[in-house]
């Protein structure tokens, strides 16, 4: 896909989402300070949209799972900070290791 047509679709789509979130923060639906991570998700899924195989689409589009699941059921990170960051790690090294491994 032509750099153009990636930036297009990306900026389409986040005011899309921005105009969408502010609807609903207006309209008292929901508190735009609970929607947020809704728009790091939309800019993940434009990345993997334009690049299955994007390392960073995936992080950020979980990244932003990981906030909305926070602000919408109130998950406490720091109760699971000493697992995730060794999961994080795992998960790094597979990817590094599998990708090492399509290469050779």
């Amino acid at each position: 896909m032509p750099n153009e047509k990636r930036n297009i679709l990306t900026g389409g789509m986040i005011l899309i989402t921005l105009g969408v979130l502010i609807y609903l923060s207006k309209a008292g639906v929901y508190s735009f300070g609970q929607t947020w991570p809704v728009l790091i998700i939309v800019i993940g899924i434009c990345a993997i949209i334009q690049r299955i195989k994007d390392f960073g689409g995936w992080f950020i589009t979980v990244a932003g799972g990981v906030f909305l699941a926070n602000e919408f059921f109130g998950i406490e990170l720091s109760k699971y900070s000493q697992y995730i960051l060794p999961a994080v790690l795992i998960l790094l090294g597979i990817f590094v290791l599998l990708r090492r491994r399509k290469h050779n």
